[in-house]
């Protein structure tokens, strides 16, 4: 499937041998679409250090690129350098850099505040090694008072040695476009890729954009809310509305597109089968 531009997918770490393998089967069901690689998360303060290392092992057996997540904070310098050995070891060359939560009830930051420290490390001591990408926000982080600070603080990290930069997910192009616009006025000039989050679910969509301050536009929500319990109007109109979002944003010039796909292949897949029929 020849797709406008390159795509990747996003997955979270299985919790169960049953998880595991019905993520083998998503990421074969993807494989047709040539994704550039698959992320996968790596829960607050490394919780999921080895469910993560798990996944990343079974996707790159199966003859993929994985870019494993990697938070800082509450991490030790001597505790990064031994997982980048680890994925080194691995054959893992390309890692999402992060700043990452604190797990609950930790009070203290570790060694790392933000991820352009993450990055400067990793830059230092490992040189060119890695391709790393970093988050980007387009409608500005949720802990960021101010936008000119965001995407000051976004120049930094690209700055700091970053290779390119993956979206928080989001449903206004425009943002998007103004994001890259001022990131490219300081001065950054590697790829920001929009993250698109297909909708699986309305109810987990709004509590996601909610969380993270992510508008969804009025008249998608009323539409959304008017199907009640109708799941096949809502899966259609969802792809409908999402399918037009990427055409929106390739024409507009994103490089690429990454997929939250919430381990499922299914809607992602009739995006990118319609991207390519366009």
């Amino acid at each position: 499937m020849n797709t406008p531009v390159p795509i990747s997918f996003e997955f979270f770490p299985p919790n169960t041998p049953v998880g595991a393998e019905k993520l083998r089967t998503v990421v074969q069901d993807l494989s047709v679409v040539k994704p550039e690689f698959f992320s996968v998360t790596y829960g607050a303060g490394g919780s999921t250090r080895e469910k993560t290392l798990a996944t990343v092992q079974d996707i790159a057996g199966l003859g993929f690129e994985a870019a494993p997540h990697l938070s800082c904070v509450g991490s030790t310098r001597e505790g990064i350098a031994e997982i980048l050995d680890t994925y080194r070891a691995q054959g893992i060359r390309r890692i999402v850099a992060l700043r990452g939560d604190l797990p609950s009830g930790t009070a203290t930051a570790g060694e790392f505040r933000y991820a352009n420290e993450l990055v400067e490390f990793i830059r230092s001591t490992q040189g060119a090694d890695w391709h790393i990408e970093v988050a980007a926000y387009p409608e500005y982080h949720p802990q960021q008072r101010y936008a000119r600070r965001d995407i000051e603080h976004f120049a930094t990290k690209m700055a700091a040695g970053a290779d390119s930069a993956i979206t928080q997910f989001f449903f206004n192009p425009d943002a998007y476009f103004h994001f890259v616009d001022e990131a490219r006025k300081l001065g950054v000039t590697q790829p920001i890729v929009p993250g698109i989050m297909p909708i699986h679910s309305y109810a987990k969509i709004a509590q996601f954009a909610a969380r993270d301050g992510i508008e969804i536009p009025r008249w998608v929500a009323l539409k959304m809310e008017g199907f009640m319990d109708d799941a096949a109007s809502v899966r259609e109109f969802g792809i409908d509305v999402v399918t037009k979002l990427c055409q929106r944003l390739i024409a507009g010039g994103a490089p690429s597109i990454h997929f939250y796909t919430l381990n499922q292949s299914a809607l992602s897949l009739e995006i990118c089968r319609r991207l390519a029929a366009a």
